[in-house]
């Protein structure tokens, strides 16, 4: 089963209304829960800038502060860049990667007490922060790729706990 091409999923995509338009979803009956979502993505470079980035040797400085930063402010403004995500009181977010070789692997965490899980505000962490370490390696590596954006664990809510 293909449940991109389902034709019997399009009576579960919540964000669209009958006649095929947009819409923000009604959460105001979804009970208020403990949720948390984990994300990830990884930009790949050569051995040598992952070698100036693990030690803080880039021309542009700590990329690494900068990213985690960045990560943490994206999260918080999901919703003013994702159209139909809903503000929400975030309780806490984590960004930290993981070098190796030829990469470095973001992984973000964000929890929230609330009515609507928060695997898009950890996606968006993941891919700000990302995105802010191509920002600081580009002028030594105008080749980087991001790449591997996906969500690996999200729990709360009425759908429950979810891991890859």
């Amino acid at each position: 089963m293909d449940p991109v091409n389902d034709q019997d999923n399009a009576a579960a995509l919540t964000h669209l209304r009958s006649d095929g338009t947009a819409q923000m979803v009604d959460v105001s009956a979804k009970a208020e829960t403990t949720r948390e979502a984990t994300a990830t993505a990884t930009v790949r470079s050569t051995a040598e800038v992952l070698s100036l980035l693990g030690s803080g040797g880039l021309p542009k400085g700590d990329a690494l502060a900068v990213a985690r930063v960045a990560g943490i402010m994206a999260a918080k403004k999901t919703p003013e860049l994702i159209p139909l995500c809903h503000p929400l009181p975030i309780s806490k977010v984590t960004v930290d990667f993981e070098l190796a070789e030829d990469s470095v692997v973001v992984l973000s965490t964000v929890r929230t007490r609330g009515v609507t899980g928060v695997e898009m505000e950890a996606l968006t962490a993941a891919s700000v922060a990302a995105l802010s370490v191509y920002d600081m390696i580009k002028a030594v590596d105008k080749h980087a790729v991001l790449t591997d954006i996906k969500v690996l664990a999200k729990s709360g809510g009425k759908s429950g706990d979810w891991a890859l």
